[in-house]
């Protein structure tokens, strides 16, 4: 059954008017009334355009859409879903017409500069007209001017005699009555106020209509995406540094790196990644981004501060920090790592994008995990290999004492306190400082022996530090006591209670 409400007498003229001469005063009650029905009865007209479309009965769709661009020769997007019918009933000249019309109306839509751009580059396309061209032409045609003076669309069937008529040469009289519309206002000739009124009026319809365009693309792109299109396939959530691989699938910066540390291949086709990987460079989708934020800013903003809080979570250097279980570090020793392991790859990744730069260094305990001392070592240089492993240059800054111990993405993950040593005064602190001096002085004496063991350490640790003049300027004590205690020959077990043994001043250690 037919549910479409038919225009009353005299409705197009009355909407017209509402719409084409928005400056005229004294409308009348009745004319209001006409013209809210009209808007109300084309926005029916619309939805049912969309069933039939979607239903596949495009005449009674095309019909529709005639009678709301005749009623609403100002609606860009009524045209614009004209050409939609037309096009999917092979009339591709019509749809190109009734594009190029929703232009005139709207230069800034989007949705058909693109369908053009898709006609024009097809090797059979009908020829473009102009703007300006089209719009002359529809003037110059017989009844396609609602009262007021608006250009309106032909209907189907005009359009189809227009084509002929184009194709023959003879739509040239619309260029022509516009040519005598320009120079219709002769130098020195003064306007009439009726007709400086109407363009005044035409330029605030102008103007609304500009308006109207700049915000036409973001309420139609929003209806045509949901959340869902926006989701990364590996997080299941909004995407976050979107990156394009070289085979077109999209991910999160962050989920595509987690998958190449384990094998070089795009997650979702499976094709190789390795001279990707091995660029080591991944470049944002700006294209994309940009439509997550002009279509869901809120999500977006909500995605954005989620990030910020798992970097917050992050560099917290008491809390949850991460533990490499590895080897022996001491405060202000060089310890330079390889990393392969895709969980310790993570785990340095975190690290530097954070901004911490610092993870904890403990090595293998039985009966635990890891020790329940350890080095906190700071990220000095991070060199990337092809394939994905990493040489990285470490230092070690404090000791601490493991709290608790947890997990996060495959490594560990531990609470701590940093220790310091015990400040001492008077009498013991001269005694300190005679030991201290002594037991420097012989270890300058082993490094300048000169035989071969003792270049081999100094080619694998480097020179012995320099000799601090304040022995307790430093929580862990002076830095030479880490490099004597790492070069000599002991069991780690022995390493560990030095390195425990925070109640003690650092030389006494030795």
């Amino acid at each position: 059954m037919d549910t479409s409400c038919p225009p009353e007498p005299g409705e197009d003229t009355a909407l017209a008017e509402l719409l084409c001469q928005p400056h005229r005063a004294g409308w009348s009650r009745a004319h209001a009334t006409r013209s809210l029905a009209a808007l109300e009865c084309s926005s029916l007209r619309l939805c049912r355009a969309e069933a039939l479309l979607a239903l596949g009965q495009l005449p009674q769709a095309l019909e529709d859409l005639d009678a709301v661009c005749r009623a609403e020769p100002g609606h860009h997007e009524a045209f614009f879903r004209k050409g939609k019918v037309l096009l999917e009933m092979g009339q591709r000249a019509a749809a190109l017409q009734a594009w190029e019309h929703c232009l005139t109306l709207s230069p800034q839509f989007q949705l058909a500069q693109r369908e053009i751009e898709k006609i024009t580059m097809e090797a059979d396309a009908p020829q473009p007209c102009t703007a300006a061209h089209l719009g002359d032409a529809r003037l110059s045609s017989p009844g396609s001017q609602v009262d007021g003076g608006s250009p309106v669309l032909p209907s189907s069937t005009q359009i189809q005699d227009q084509e002929g008529e184009l194709a023959d040469g003879r739509g040239g009289a619309g260029c022509e009555h516009s040519q005598d519309r320009a120079t219709h206002s002769q130098p020195g000739q003064q306007p009439e106020p009726e007709t400086v009124a109407e363009s005044q009026g035409q330029c605030l319809l102008d103007n609304e209509e500009e308006t109207a365009a700049a915000n036409c693309t973001q309420p139609c792109l929003g209806e045509s995406l949901s959340i869902s299109d926006l989701e990364c396939s590996l997080c299941i959530r909004m995407f976050f540094e979107p990156v394009t691989t070289p085979c077109g699938h999209t991910f999160c910066k962050e989920c595509l790196e987690r998958c190449l540390d384990h094998r070089p291949n795009c997650p979702l086709c499976k094709q190789s990644l390795r001279e990707y990987l091995k660029a080591g460079r991944y470049s944002p989708t700006v294209l994309l981004q940009d439509i997550m934020l002009a279509t869901f800013p809120t999500q977006l903003a909500e995605r954005q501060e989620l990030h910020r809080a798992e970097m917050a979570e992050l560099s917290n250097l008491t809390k949850n920090i991460p533990i490499f279980v590895c080897t022996m570090s001491f405060p202000g020793i060089p310890c330079p790592l390889h990393v392969f392991e895709p969980r310790y790859r993570l785990m340095i990744r975190r690290c530097q994008e954070s901004g911490a730069r610092r993870f904890g260094m403990c090595i293998y305990e039985n009966g635990k995990s890891f020790a329940d001392y350890g080095c906190m070592l700071e990220i000095r240089q991070v060199e990337l290999l092809a394939d994905g492993r990493s040489l990285v240059d470490t230092i070690g800054r404090q000791r601490f004492r493991v709290l608790s111990r947890g997990h996060r993405d495959g490594y560990h993950t531990a609470d701590i306190e940093f220790l310091e040593d015990r400040k001492v005064s008077g009498e013991e602190l001269q005694e300190l400082q005679c030991l201290h001096e002594s037991t420097y002085h012989l270890a300058q004496r082993f490094c300048e022996h000169g035989d071969l063991t003792s270049r081999h350490i100094l080619m694998q640790h480097g020179p012995l530090p320099e000799k601090e003049e304040d022995i307790q300027a430093s929580a862990d004590g002076p830095t030479w006591c880490w490099w004597l205690i790492s070069i000599l020959p002991l069991d780690p077990s022995y390493h560990m209670i030095l390195l425990r043994n925070f109640g003690v001043p650092p030389p006494n250690r030795l």
